[in-house]
């Protein structure tokens, strides 16, 4: 496209600029057709020798007066303004002013400014020239940065290229992959590196961090071009083809499975316990029971069959989580409802079960979600009540679930189709990967699930999970919180106890309890990890609060999640089969992050904690952002306070359980329910209108607990799962403990 010149007559083309070669500056001076006195050393325009009207192009000024213009060559058609050229010259060219003086037209001299004809000076770039310039150069440093911080390994390289620029942390030259290179090639010479460096030597780490890239571009390079030279036909073809493997394995598991075995319900232990001696906690305990109800029924009232309720509008909620499935708040409240003897309650649900639970959905779901609630819910259903109709829903939906696990390397999608089983992840999770919390919180309800159907293939699945992670190389110790299913590798090196990582460490110690003390794999994986976690993430506050940073590729970020609370108990929990000399400081250790996460309670108006809080910029334990300020009902601090009360007794633990009871009823009981809040800090509630499932499962069933006997649930023959479900301890042999044979 040609512009208009307003120094030249209208009728005329602007021709391209900068296509001229470098003169010496004693060259002659000349003139231009009409006259007008040339630059030195600039010949006059010559003819085009393209097609076209014959136009008469303005050779370029490539010195300034000053001499202080330089010019870059861009490779103009050889003959173009040279005519004349004195001897000495540089080879045709074009030359593109770089850098001028302050009266240039040149990038020096800003866009159309600078003293010079508005654009269209011989010695400065035109408007559209200089935008395309900027264009370029600003693609280039998004494609730089984005490389850094959004591939798999950006952590890596920030951590250790951006952080470490010593000369000594540059990776060996003979170790640099060549333009040819295979990613195959990078491995053996990362091997033989670590064979020959010295343990711990940053340079060979940093070499791995930065061949291990080079083997994800490779990887997706090679990919992305095979996928491109298709035609649409084979792209379908494939696509059909991979729907069709996924259905022969579905009939592929489900051959496997010819029906339920048949099982000897066994009568729980302590599934219902007597009342309190003490007449001010048999109060308290009749209080919490009396929450459940005002809960139950306004969902019964205004949600029933529908997934939760919005208290505020008085109608359902739905979450896109379950998909078209249905009824999460009536199969997270079953076991609640049985070991409060709401005996009317706990039967209408178990019909709407039998009539109304439907997995027949064409829906996306998220499998951890699924898991923890429905699967979760309908197996503690089960084995608290010996409902056949809960082993049948359970072992039904782990069917469901299995085709997630159909990936290169077994670990599962986290989101499922439940019609067409087609997995994915979450688009947001480090270029695909899928998440530590998600896949590493299936192991529970998977191994039950293959002890009540006989089918090995649930057990299988989860444990391949395990191989899986035990054969990848840990940073530092720690586990990050993704990991592509696909290559196997991990993603970006963000480590947290709390949102997705959390339940991971959770299950590995509670697979070890729940094995009867026989799954020696998961109790080594389990403290190996809790002891890089005391290392480098647990640190102290200049007022002596204990709490969990999260890690994010060797730097520390001060905050810490109410997710991250139920970290107390895990620690308490796990204390009895800590290594020799460790058992008091594990206790001492729960305590200590109890402590700090009732600091994070206290510290707001109405005495529930926000969802996140910071001990950085001079605050501790205080949200200081405003989308960490909000409360939904969440069990994590009261759960901890449940394990540091049942595995010490000290009574603060029951007090700070009726602080936060009186803090629901204060600010979140309304006539329809309980509401989330939007910002603990302020003094008028601002309601969120949803009552979360897991308030009646998880919130509710620990406070009770807190004001009920020991012999309710005993710790060493139940096992809770992530959502407060109760899952009997097995034996060895799959067989449920011996005191529930008794």
């Amino acid at each position: 496209m040609h512009t208009k010149n307003p120094k030249r007559p209208q009728n005329r083309l602007q021709p391209a600029v900068c296509r001229a070669c470098l003169f010496a500056k004693g060259a002659a001076q000349g003139r231009r057709p009409g006259g007008e006195l040339l630059p030195l050393g600039i010949p006059a325009a010559q003819p085009r020798g393209l097609g076209g009207p014959d136009v008469q192009d303005p050779a370029p000024q490539p010195l300034t007066p000053g001499g202080g213009e330089v010019w870059l060559l861009s490779g103009a058609a050889q003959g173009h303004w040279t005519a004349g050229r004195p001897a000495g010259a540089m080879p045709v060219g074009g030359l593109l002013p770089l850098f001028s003086s302050p009266g240039g037209g040149g990038l020096g001299g800003g866009l159309g400014g600078g003293g010079g004809r508005k654009g269209s000076g011989p010695a400065a770039f035109r408007l559209t020239e200089k935008f395309v310039l900027l264009l370029v150069f600003s693609a280039f440093i998004t494609l730089c940065f984005g490389a850094i911080f959004f591939l798999p390994d950006s952590s890596k390289l920030l951590s250790g290229v951006l952080f470490h620029s010593s000369p000594a942390l540059q990776p060996p030259a003979d170790h640099k992959p060549g333009p040819g290179a295979r990613a195959e090639d990078a491995a053996d010479g990362r091997a033989r590196h670590r064979e020959e460096g010295a343990p711990g030597d940053p340079a060979a780490a940093l070499e791995d961090n930065l061949a291990s890239i080079r083997e994800n571009h490779e990887r997706a390079l090679r990919e992305a071009k095979e996928t491109l030279q298709k035609l649409p036909e084979e792209i379908q073809r494939d696509i059909l083809l991979e729907k069709e493997k996924v259905a022969r394995d579905q009939l592929r598991d489900r051959a496997v499975f010819r029906g339920l075995p048949r099982v000897d319900f066994l009568p729980p232990i302590g599934a219902i316990s007597r009342e309190p001696a003490d007449p001010s906690i048999r109060e308290k305990r009749e209080k919490i029971k009396e929450m459940m109800k005002h809960a139950w029924n306004n969902y019964k009232r205004y949600a029933w069959g529908l997934n939760e309720l919005k208290p505020i509008s008085k109608e359902g909620h739905s979450s896109s989580l379950f998909g078209s499935i249905k009824g999460a708040t009536i199969v997270d409240a079953l076991d609640t409802l049985f070991i409060m003897q709401m005996k009317d309650e706990f039967e209408e649900a178990k019909e709407w079960v039998k009539q109304n639970l439907d997995f027949n959905v064409k829906a996306e779901v998220s499998v951890f979600e699924v898991n923890i609630r429905f699967v979760g819910g309908l197996l503690s259903a089960y084995y608290l009540s010996g409902e056949e109709i809960f082993r049948k829903k359970a072992v039904e939906l782990g069917l469901k679930l299995l085709p997630a696990f159909h990936t290169p390397t077994g670990i599962p999608w986290a989101l499922l189709n439940m019609k067409s089983g087609i997995g994915r992840n979450w688009p947001w999770a480090s270029g695909g990967s899928s998440i530590l919390a998600e896949f590493g919180t299936l192991h529970l309800e998977f191994i039950h699930l293959s002890h009540l159907s006989g089918n090995p293939v649930f057990a299988e699945k989860v444990t391949n999970i395990r191989t899986v992670l035990n054969n990848l190389e840990k940073p530092q110790g720690l586990y990050p919180n993704y990991l592509n299913p696909s290559s196997g590798q991990w993603g970006q090196y963000h480590v947290s106890v709390g949102g997705l990582g959390d339940s991971f460490y959770e299950y590995l110690l509670k697979s070890w309890l729940m094995s009867g003390k026989k799954d020696l794999e998961a109790k080594k994986m389990y403290f190996e990890a809790v002891q890089a976690i005391e290392t480098h993430m647990i640190r102290k506050s200049n007022t002596g609060l204990t709490y969990i940073a999260e890690w994010k590729g060797g730097l520390l970020e001060h905050k810490m999640g109410h997710l991250t609370c139920f970290a107390g108990g895990m620690f308490a929990l796990g204390a009895d089969d800590a290594p020799p000399g460790m058992t008091q400081h594990y206790l001492q250790l729960g305590a200590e992050i109890a402590r700090t996460c009732h600091e994070s309670y206290n510290r707001t108006f109405v005495k529930l904690g926000p969802e996140a809080f910071r001990f950085d910029g001079g605050v501790e334990a205080i949200a200081t952002r405003q989308n960490e300020k909000y409360y939904i009902l969440r069990p994590e601090v009261v759960e901890t306070y449940m394990y540091m009360w049942r595995l010490t007794h000290d009574p603060k633990y029951r007090r700070w359980a009726w602080e936060a009871v009186e803090a629901l009823e204060n600010h979140c009981r309304v006539n329809g329910g309980y509401s989330g809040l939007r910002d603990v800090y302020l003094s008028r509630e601002s309601y969120d209108d949803v009552q979360q499932s897991f308030f009646l499962a998880e919130t509710l069933k620990y406070l009770y607990l807190i004001f009920s006997d020991d012999d309710l649930l005993p710790l060493e023959h139940w096992i809770f799962n992530t959502e407060a479900h109760l899952l009997p301890v097995l034996c060895s042999d799959g067989k449920e403990s011996e005191g529930n044979e008794q």
